[in-house]
């Protein structure tokens, strides 16, 4: 009877502990209240958050113009330490994109890193910014989307080492690493400087490129944008807090007008990865280039950290 019950309480561990593994492998999703109490999203509204997201950054061809970059094919590679990610079609393709989804799907990916078949996102795609978007905005740009043109091309697997290529593992990390909150305590009601936050830390995921990450590839906030080793390359992303290295001679106005033009104070020019996401920020209005000025300003400042 004691050899019975020895092997009964080694199963109910055996299987105890494997539910709590799956528990931390299993992303999370919206609940249907949160979903309900969100209407038809405004396509008009939604473009302010395509651009502000820099979803062609990513998803539209290299070196697209014009329309081409309401392309939304994917396919582009990010070669990273942990191997290559291969941007997936966004597009509104039934098949190759996303076409076949609804406002739970997207909503999901968005702000859970979860797909529709329950499996999570690697972080390469922001979502751990993006999770600090409001439902409302998420609804507007998806919205948007769906005005936009479908494309036939199917995207590649990521091509990861191991263990990064087990995905449910993901899950594990999201577990460890994914945070929703703020990335910084601002003490100020200021309209335009929480326009700017909303802004920088959730749809234009600025402190996934300038702000350092640990050995596990996540974000360091205790360094918020005070610059990074580039994702490719050798590169460095710099640092854009007010610390030694950063911006903290570059005024409001230098910094909107940054955005607006690709011109530093100096004259220099927009160059790298940059390029893109400054021509994206040309797209918003002057207060939404006014206010994450303004953030910039506000932010704790940090010296660059030693390479």
């Amino acid at each position: 009877m004691a050899g019975i019950l020895r092997i009964f309480l080694a199963l109910v561990l055996v299987i105890g502990g494997g539910a709590a593994l799956y528990a931390a492998i299993t992303p999370d999703r919206l609940t249907q209240s949160e979903l309900q109490s969100i209407g038809e999203g405004d396509a008009v509204a939604g473009e302010t958050w395509f651009w502000a997201g820099g979803c062609s950054s990513c998803h539209a061809a290299e070196d697209a113009e014009g329309d081409d970059r309401l392309r939304l094919g994917g396919g582009r590679v990010l070669k990273t330490e942990f191997g290559d990610f291969v941007t997936p079609n966004i597009s509104m393709h039934a098949i190759d994109g996303i076409g076949a989804w609804d406002f739970t799907d997207f909503a999901n990916a968005m702000t859970h890193g979860v797909s529709p078949e329950g499996l999570p996102y690697y972080p390469a795609f922001p979502y751990t910014s993006y999770a600090r978007m409001d439902l409302a905005d998420i609804a507007d740009l998806w919205a948007w989307f769906r005005t936009l043109p479908e494309v036939a091309a199917k995207s590649a697997d990521h091509d990861l080492k191991f263990p990064f290529s087990v995905r449910r593992g993901v899950g594990i990390w999201q577990t460890a690493f994914f945070r929703e909150g703020p990335a910084v305590e601002l003490a100020t009601d200021d309209p335009l400087i929480k326009r700017g936050q909303y802004l920088v830390e959730g749809a234009g995921h600025c402190g996934e490129c300038h702000t350092p990450r640990n050995m596990a590839g996540a974000t360091d906030f205790s360094l918020w944008l005070a610059g990074a080793p580039a994702a490719e390359g050798d590169g460095i992303v710099p640092n854009i807090t007010g610390g030694s290295g950063g911006i903290g001679d570059w005024s409001e106005s230098d910094i909107a007008y940054y955005l607006e033009s690709g011109f530093t104070p100096d004259f220099d020019s927009v160059g790298g990865a940059m390029v893109e996401v400054q021509e994206n920020m040309a797209m918003l209005e002057p207060g939404d280039r006014e206010a994450v000025a303004a953030y910039l300003k506000t932010i704790p400042a940090h010296d660059s950290p030693a390479r």
